[in-house]
């Protein structure tokens, strides 16, 4: 069986406050092209396909074209949601459109109950773990502790137990989670719960291949554990990274073939860092005039108009920072906190306002605090 490896697409996703609703429908279409192309069997979703829980129409339609395109070349789709997703609000209609080929898992409930899809050598079942908050599944899991390690284990135990009543099935499973020993980016949600955001890949064991998805990184954790990561850029921290999705073999005894595809660069990302008068007229910054930027200003006085004259040679600048002792803008600020945790942001707004750092017990009072925020933002989702 020919699976297509995706996730993250982020649809409605803005690039410091440049839509890229164009970008995501030209990834889309060579999606679809690469289905059509390489004679794809199915194409699995790993989580994240809208940017937040209520989308833009724009994203709506996006997302409603690409499925009707997929179920017009009669090739079946797995997909979950992720942390950024509404799980009820993308698993609305799900069984409806599951006749359609589409199965749109969301729901705990879903996780040991699998898409079977059939090819030439019998059955291959497909298991959907959606992105599961600890603390709202953990009863549901049973699980010992209300963290990723402990539920995720959990919900692969339910996901054997099914396995083992299949003999002589292909396993495929789709989660959306941190895995220990992948490479993060700065344009990922934070999911800490209790501290440990991560899961160790062996939670995964007993299976032909896991379907990541979460981390933008395009990467293997090991040849049956992948990410594809996300299809564009998000962030200047991947400004050098490969956008691709995994094209995976699977053979009669779940052996695996793999191969890259490369995703369409709209528009590459680059970072340039010099004095104000360099960067305009040196040519060797010529290729990067149609590039997204993000440009640090090296001049010993901040020049006037800084902005204003690097979009004359550089239109497509999206942030300006300075070095040291010059951050004075909104964007230097946010070029310092880019990357960073609600948790040290806080602590250093704390630090900042009071000149004292936080004691260790106030460090604690604003995770707790933080945590049971986002748990509540979940938790609204949810229900």
């Amino acid at each position: 069986m020919r699976i297509l490896h995706t996730s993250d697409w982020h649809l409605g996703r803005q690039l410091h406050r440049v839509p890229l609703i164009d970008e995501q429908r030209e990834f889309l279409r060579f999606l679809v092209d690469t289905v059509r192309e390489h004679h794809v069997d199915a194409v699995v979703v790993a989580g994240d396909v809208f940017d937040r829980a209520i989308p833009p129409l724009e994203a709506i339609g996006l997302f409603d074209q690409v499925l009707d395109e997929l179920a017009s070349l009669s090739v079946p789709s797995v997909m979950i949601s992720g942390n950024h997703d509404s799980p009820r609000r993308l698993g609305v209609n799900a069984r409806l459109i599951e006749r359609s080929g589409i199965h749109l898992r969301t729901a705990v409930d879903d996780c040991a109950r699998p898409a079977v899809l059939n090819d030439e050598h019998g059955p291959v079942a497909f298991y959907s773990l959606p992105y599961l908050e600890p603390v709202l599944v953990q009863a549901h899991f049973d699980a010992e502790k209300p963290t990723h390690q402990a539920v995720l284990g959990a919900a692969m135990d339910q996901v054997r137990a099914d396995l083992a009543t299949r003999p002589g099935t292909r396993s495929v499973v789709l989660a959306h989670a941190f895995v220990t020993g992948a490479e993060p980016s700065d344009s990922e949600r934070d999911i800490t719960a209790g501290g440990v955001p991560s899961v160790s890949a062996s939670v995964f064991d007993g299976v032909d291949y896991v379907a990541l998805g979460h981390l933008h990184r395009h990467q293997k954790i090991s040849d049956r554990v992948r990410y594809s990561g996300s299809p564009l850029t998000y962030s200047f921290s991947e400004a050098d990274h490969p956008k691709a999705m995994w094209l995976i073999d699977l053979d009669a005894q779940g052996r695996l073939d793999d191969q890259r595809i490369d995703c369409p660069v709209p528009r590459t990302l680059a970072r340039l860092t010099g004095t104000l008068d360099n960067l305009l007229a040196d040519p060797e910054h010529t290729e990067h005039e149609s590039s997204w930027l993000h440009v640090t200003l090296t001049d010993p006085d901040r020049p006037h108009m800084a902005m204003e004259r690097l979009k004359e040679r550089f239109p497509h600048t999206l942030q300006l920072s300075f070095t040291a002792g010059h951050h004075t803008s909104e964007e230097s600020y946010g070029t310092r906190v880019n990357g960073r945790s609600d948790h040290d942001i806080t602590l250093g707004f704390v630090h900042h306002v009071t000149n004292v750092p936080a004691t260790g017990q106030e460090q604690d009072l604003l995770r707790e605090g933080l945590e049971s925020i986002r748990i509540h933002a979940a938790a609204r989702e949810a229900h």
